[in-house]
């Protein structure tokens, strides 16, 4: 039985599930609702507040929909020992930002995955690592998929041994945190046909690509490379459904809507400088005036995730308040002068004509 139809869909398309409140319930719910797989990005959510969100969605949709968690250790989600970089700290002083440091700098996974286990959705999504085998069971038990997000057909390899149903292969392509655990998958990212054909050569674990993917046509690309499924982000974060901010939102659309030019090939860039982990996102101010402290296959002068992203929060939270998009993080994939501002209801039907055109 193919994997559209293992978990109940009647299109072959996955909204990524980006954390940090791009995925609301209503966007979660109409993508559901329109025959695809919604996503929760609820790897930085509370435990409480996911199984609140899960049962939002619930009261939106009865179709399938999934929730992402990134898997961290007990150890990182509680230390928050490294020094604040000193240009970092120069940042604060000089903008007169109140540094409000959490204890702890991320929530525990295993609460989070109770939650799961406690209210089972259809599919489960991981990113940042990989759970147990014993995990895996105890989701399948209470009816749950298994997909883990994957940046090397080794890290594939890895879910399949352990019994996943799936996993993601997320090209370099892609907009948000590279979602794999190894290190050979920073030191040479891969594309995602790449990607997918190196996976294919070593494990038949069903693929969901990801990856740079804003159309019906790349859909249909992906499907022909043998991938059963597509997963969009980008493309959702425009949708009015969104629950980024206008600010992020409004320079998503601009770079859209701004011509062409011989030197806009940096439009992305994948960077360390906002959480301490490899992101793709616009370039701003923010990144290109630290450019020199980005060590992105080598992040030893850096703190790790998820200190640094505690570090930057104050910042980011000052830039949204204002509507300064230079101090935002504006997680984007390759394809993002594709986005359109529009419904998600419209997208889903958009994608679905040029795939079955």
């Amino acid at each position: 039985m193919s994997l559209m139809n293992t978990i109940g869909l009647t299109c072959p398309i996955v909204q990524a599930p980006m954390a940090g409140g791009a995925t609301t319930p209503e966007l979660i719910a109409a993508v559901s609702n329109s025959g695809g797989l919604g996503s929760l990005g609820a790897g930085m959510t509370a435990p409480e507040v996911i199984n609140t969100q899960i049962n939002q969605i619930r009261r939106l949709t009865s179709r399938p929909f999934g929730v992402n968690l990134m898997v961290l250790s007990a150890a990182e989600s509680t230390t928050l020992d490294t020094p604040m970089p000193d240009w970092l700290q120069a940042y604060y002083s000089d903008n007169a930002i109140d540094i409000d440091l959490p204890d702890n700098p991320a929530h525990l996974f295993s609460q989070q995955l109770q939650v799961l286990l406690d209210n089972p959705v259809a599919v489960a999504s991981f990113t940042f690592g990989i759970i147990n085998e014993q995990q895996v069971k105890a989701l399948q038990d209470v009816g749950t998929k298994v997909v883990g997000t994957v940046n090397h057909p080794i890290e594939a390899c890895a879910w399949a041994d352990i019994g996943a149903d799936a996993v993601c292969v997320q090209g370099m392509e892609a907009g948000g945190h590279r979602g794999g655990w190894l290190a050979a998958s920073e030191q040479d990212p891969l594309g995602l046909l790449t990607l997918i054909s190196q996976t294919q050569a070593i494990t038949d674990i069903p693929l969901i690509a990801a990856g740079g993917i804003m159309t019906g046509k790349a859909i249909k690309a992906v499907q022909q490379a043998g991938v059963e499924l597509a997963q969009l982000g980008t493309a959702f974060l425009t949708t009015n459904e969104s629950g980024i901010s206008p600010t992020y939102k409004n320079a998503l659309l601009q770079v859209a809507n701004s011509d062409y030019t011989d030197t806009d090939s940096g439009v992305t860039r994948l960077t360390r400088l906002f959480s301490g982990k490899l992101a793709r996102g616009l370039v701003n101010d923010y990144l290109q005036t630290y450019a020199k402290y980005d060590c992105l296959y080598d992040n030893n002068t850096l703190p790790p995730y998820p200190q640094l992203n505690a570090m930057t929060k104050p910042m980011r939270a000052n830039a949204s308040k204002l509507g300064d998009a230079e101090h935002l993080s504006l997680w984007a994939g390759q394809g993002v002068r594709l986005v359109q501002a529009e419904s998600v209801q419209s997208l889903m039907q958009r994608l679905l004509n040029e795939l079955n055109a």
